[in-house]
């Protein structure tokens, strides 16, 4: 193998810090930075993901779209993001933190500035999906730099610290988003991305060392793997679609969605350097927690697509409106995991998780109760309470299906999770966008002002009883999480 200059070198020629310069010059409060520096990050990622939901009754009427095309505003970028989670792995084995978090920062960031002056549909779409691929890469960065650098009792600590400024951008992304809408139009909320990759950027080169510790042996990359992973992710969401025009085309191109996932499944299990080690759900609790985050991811994305629409198109409330009940929610969540993540050594994870999806799934039984009469605050009141046991979930669903997880499997079981998280969440946008045209449909309603009013909140009920039926049923997987008993002779 011929030689190649350290990275420590590399860093002295181009003038990037390095491991030895920046801990001499932070000390201990350097991990701090780092994890402040891809909070950032992820904050920024999770804000183009968000924020798009109050604009796309504004981005129907602009394009002229209907409700099968608007759902890919939202779709294309999560299943942008759902496979290129299985790249993060991969890629700080063979680029480190920094070139990584650097580069997928400068792709959002430019996904955001096209995106915003998009000419035609097909451009925005091409512009989500590249924000996609890049909030893909940037989710999983903050656990698994936890799960490596922390030590097991500062892990609830930095979760919960890194979970509260996370949280705090679903809540803040689409208060914002409205106003924009209402003030500047719909390309405004693409740019408001731009402006947050370029602080992330400075704080990354100025923290972030170029001999990151994360670089591992260069492996190649399994691209048999993601091409199969993707076929299986896009066959499997658009036969969701097709469903809403054709039951037996829509089921054809799912059930060859389901038989490609089982093909990656299989390739996995004999690949030299498979994106996803399946030797992880040899694990129980990760196994168990890997079915948790599917599930509620489905129904937790799928109820977010559905809140603001439900807001705009069955209520009558202005965007800023709609945006703006998912504010006090926001803060509610960002507190509760700020509480529930220095728990996580006192409460067992599956008992929080549990109790989380109760009430999660319980606030969406009581908005599917809705109707004319009932009050904004009663609605502001429901998100809160679905908040409030999201906030319990995140902080121990990694740290519970990781515990025990071998060091070496650190990163792609925390990709793996994200990557289920997201696939259930990417799935849970279709179906609740094929499940509300199915009710509308079987209700006699159409959205917009014209029609029966009570036909279609109705409609918007049931969607939301089905949201909280699924998410009750991740409960069963949940209490699996519990560690397993100690034999009796174990001293």
């Amino acid at each position: 193998m011929s030689a190649q200059p350290s990275p420590p070198a590399a860093g002295r020629l181009s003038g990037a810090p390095t491991r030895a310069s920046l801990r001499a010059r932070y000390g201990s409060r350097l991990r701090w930075l780092v994890l402040l520096t891809l909070m950032l990050g992820t904050v920024s990622s999770i804000v183009s993901s968000t924020i798009v939901n109050v604009a796309i009754p504004d981005l129907s009427r602009h394009f002229v779209l209907g409700q099968e095309r608007a759902q890919w505003v939202a779709a294309s970028f999560m299943i942008a993001m759902t496979l290129s989670m299985l790249l993060t792995p991969w890629l700080l084995n063979r680029y480190g933190l920094r070139r990584t978090f650097m580069g997928s920062l400068l792709l959002l960031g430019a996904g955001g500035l096209v995106g915003g002056f998009s000419p035609t549909y097909g451009v925005m779409i091409a512009m989500r999906a590249a924000e996609g691929i890049a909030a893909g890469i940037l989710q999983p960065l903050p656990n698994i730099l936890i799960l490596r650098v922390f030590e097991e009792r500062e892990q609830g600590k930095a979760i919960s610290l890194f979970g509260f400024g996370v949280v705090l951008a679903p809540a803040l992304g689409p208060s914002l988003g409205g106003f924009l809408v209402e003030a500047f139009g719909w390309r405004s909320i693409f740019f408001v991305v731009v402006p947050l990759t370029l602080i992330g950027l400075w704080m990354a080169r100025r923290f972030m060392a170029v001999d990151s510790a994360m670089m591992g042996e260069r492996k190649p990359l399994d691209w048999q793997g993601l091409g199969l992973a993707g076929i299986a992710t896009v066959s499997l969401l658009n036969g969701l679609v097709q469903l809403r025009e054709s039951v037996p085309a829509g089921l054809a191109l799912a059930g060859f969605g389901v038989l490609m996932l089982v093909v990656f499944v299989l390739w996995q299990l004999r690949a030299a350097n498979p994106l996803m080690n399946m030797r992880l759900y040899s694990y129980r609790q990760f196994a168990a927690g890997a079915v948790v985050a599917f599930i509620y991811g489905a129904g937790l994305f799928g109820s977010t697509y559905l809140l603001p629409v439900y807001m705009q198109m069955a209520l009558a409330y202005t965007p800023s409106r709609a945006g703006l009940v998912l504010l006090p929610a926001g803060l509610a969540l960002a507190f509760t995991i700020a509480a529930a993540g220095r728990l996580t050594n006192r409460i067992a994870p599956h008992r929080q998780v549990s109790f989380g999806l109760a009430l999660l799934a319980a606030s969406f039984l009581l908005m599917a109760m809705g109707s004319q009469a009932t009050p904004y605050l009663l609605l502001v009141a429901f998100a809160i309470l679905g908040r409030i046991g999201l906030g319990c979930i995140l902080p121990s669903l990694t740290l519970g299906a990781m515990r025990g997880v071998d060091y070496s499997l650190i990163a792609q079981g925390s990709s793996c999770i994200n990557f289920l998280r997201q696939l259930g969440g990417a799935i849970g946008v279709s179906l609740a966008g094929v499940g509300l045209q199915w009710r509308l449909a079987a209700q006699g309603a159409v959205l917009g002002p014209q029609g029966d009013a009570a036909a279609r909140i109705r409609a918007f009920d049931e969607t939301f009883l089905a949201v909280g039926l699924v998410i009750a049923t991740a409960i069963l997987a949940a209490w699996r999480i519990r560690p397993r008993p100690l034999p009796a002779d174990a001293a």
